[in-house]
């Protein structure tokens, strides 16, 4: 976390009242230097490689080469935001990516670059800025207030096409005056701004209470929570659709250029220029689509306006005919993923944000990097005409998905619940004790249990999402008053980051639960360490000690045993807080 952002003297309204803020101004500056530099790195790379090999395929796994590494290693890097500060995380990725082009551009100079080095080294360079994106995108929240936030993510999308708008046209005349040594040098002399406005960002973190988790079980926990949140299982499956069908105009842009309009490097440059000035527009006009219509329809509008656009660059020989719909197709790219980072920025909690937008920038990068390769393999059989026109029919088909993955609605961020204070214990563990089981004992009217049900599939979610597992609910055969909420947590570390992960609407769910008990007695919660046989070794003082402790067959400290036990000494105070 940081302090409170502070807004600069002047003021700003809209989609630039991030810009008050320094840290995010300059951060957001630098980081429109650093996309200028990779653009035109990745025109002096599609062009190199077309010098070096016809195949389509080849030119094609350029781009796939570069978004490869996002769909590898996004979660280990959103756990990696996650888990330490997040101000070096993003450092040390900018120095990889600086890495990479610099031996890229020394070999280049020395002309000992190859189809398969271009492609490892544009990995490379992926793979640091691959590094950087969860940290990046998940620390803007500390850098300006929540109400700016949307305008902020919408932003960052426009600064990648701010770039996107001059940089190819740059990047087709620096290759076509001083080749694409040149291009390379510059990406990495572009990269060094980010890392000084990174060290300046003067990021005061707020130890927590609990260790980090390890890193095997952080990308666990952002599985587990993606996993059991539908609203960001949608977001994902409707981005990695897009970036697969709507990858290939992306991938094919050279061969458009060179097979369709028989242009040369500046034409390409000011082909994606095109798509690039589109994007901005869009960029600028997503708050007025999202005060005008909900999620899916500007997805379904943006899908079809996008299929009529391939279209229109499959069947023109004229440049500026292909300049004007690849303008149309920027834009709507641009709303359409300015709205998927939107939805997920606004449904992931604090402790997740970096793994959630991880996932998202794998499914979506993903997604764009398999259907470049599948469309530059099918441009290579049946020619990049019939290949842009059937993306075109899969694009303008795509709406159909919204019938059963609906975008969902979503307004605002949810806000991190109060943390709770940690239950009493009277057993001897350690953070790595576990399992830990636990059970919470409601008293529900009969005419109320339907009600009760369906109150508590949704805490099942959120549990889930939080870090249990086991999840259950068992209703007494002989009391049907009486039901019992029962799940694991691996260890007791884990157990307390799980009952302090909730949103403020997690944290009422609870509420809405415990509201349906009757009994005299409030909710009554069970915490207790699960041993399996084998786990005892046979000496007493290895045992966690306690006179109240009780293994039962099925290797559970006794329920009935250890509440009868802690009602007679004391010992036992069953906690009111659920979980």
């Amino acid at each position: 976390m940081t302090d409170t952002p502070k807004p600069d003297t002047y003021s700003a309204d809209g989609i630039t009242a991030p810009l008050r803020y320094s840290t995010f101004r300059r951060i957001w500056l630098a980081s429109v230097l650093a996309n200028l530099g990779a653009l035109i790195r990745s025109v002096g790379a599609a062009w190199a490689m077309t010098q070096m090999t016809s195949s389509a395929d080849m030119v094609a796994l350029v781009q796939t080469a570069l978004m490869l590494p996002v769909m590898l290693i996004s979660m280990p890097a959103g756990a990696i935001a996650d888990m330490h500060d997040r101000r070096i995380v993003a450092l040390i990725s900018v120095v990889i990516a600086l890495a990479g082009a610099t031996a890229l551009t020394t070999l280049a100079w020395l002309g000992l670059i190859t189809p398969n080095l271009l492609l490892a080294l544009c990995f490379v360079v992926g793979s640091g800025m691959a590094l950087m994106d969860p940290a990046w995108q998940s620390s803007v929240s500390e850098q300006v207030p929540l109400e700016t936030l949307p305008a902020a993510v919408t932003l960052n999308g426009i600064s990648y096409n701010v770039a996107r708008s001059v940089g190819p046209a740059i990047g087709g005349i620096v290759v076509a005056t001083a080749g694409a040594v040149t291009t390379f040098a510059l990406n990495a002399l572009l990269y060094l701004p980010l890392i000084v406005a990174l060290f300046l960002w003067k990021r005061i973190p707020v130890p927590s209470r609990l260790p980090p988790e390890r890193l095997s079980r952080a990308i666990i926990s952002g599985v587990r929570y993606i996993i059991n949140s539908p609203s960001i299982k949608i977001v994902l499956a409707r981005s990695m659709v897009t970036g697969v069908i709507g990858g290939g105009i992306i991938a094919l842009m050279p061969l458009v250029a060179r097979d369709l309009l028989h242009g040369g490097a500046q034409t390409y440059g000011i082909m994606l220029s095109a798509f690039g000035v589109g994007a901005v527009i869009g960029a600028l006009n997503i708050t007025e689509v999202r005060k005008r219509i909900n999620g899916e329809a500007a997805i379904r509008a943006c899908a079809l306006s996008m299929g009529g656009a391939i279209t229109a660059v499959a069947l023109s020989r004229e440049p500026v005919l292909t300049a004007a719909a690849l303008f149309l197709a920027g834009a709507v790219w641009m709303i359409a993923w300015a709205l998927f980072n939107i939805g997920v920025q606004l449904s992931a909690p604090r402790w997740v944000a970096g793994r959630s937008l991880a996932a998202y920038q794998a499914a979506g990068s993903g997604g764009i990097a398999v259907g470049s390769w599948a469309w530059g393999c099918l441009a290579d059989a049946a020619g990049v005409q019939t290949t842009l026109l059937i993306s075109a029919g899969l694009m303008l088909a795509s709406p159909v998905l919204g019938l059963w993955l609906r975008m969902p609605r979503i307004s605002t961020r949810e806000e991190d619940a109060e943390m709770l204070a940690d239950p009493e214990v009277r057993l001897a563990i350690t953070g790595r004790s576990g399992p830990l089981v636990v059970e919470i004992e409601y008293q529900v009217a009969q005419e109320n249990a339907w009600d009760f049900h369906n109150v508590m599939q949704h805490v099942q979610l959120y549990r889930q999402r939080s870090g249990a597992y086991g999840w259950s609910i068992a209703r007494d055969i002989a009391d049907p008053e009486l039901w019992t909420e029962r799940y694991h947590c691996p260890t007791w570390l884990d157990y307390l980051r799980q009952r302090n992960r909730s949103t403020q609407s997690e944290r009422a769910l609870d509420q809405q639960a415990s509201a349906f008990h009757i009994g005299p007695e409030p909710v009554r919660v069970r915490r207790m360490l699960e041993r399996p046989f084998g786990s005892v070794r046979g000496r007493e003082d290895e045992l966690e000690r306690t006179t109240n402790d009780v293994v039962q067959g099925q290797g559970l400290l006794g329920v009935e045993e250890l509440g009868n036990a802690g009602r007679q000494t004391g010992k036992h105070a069953p906690s009111r807080r659920s979980g």
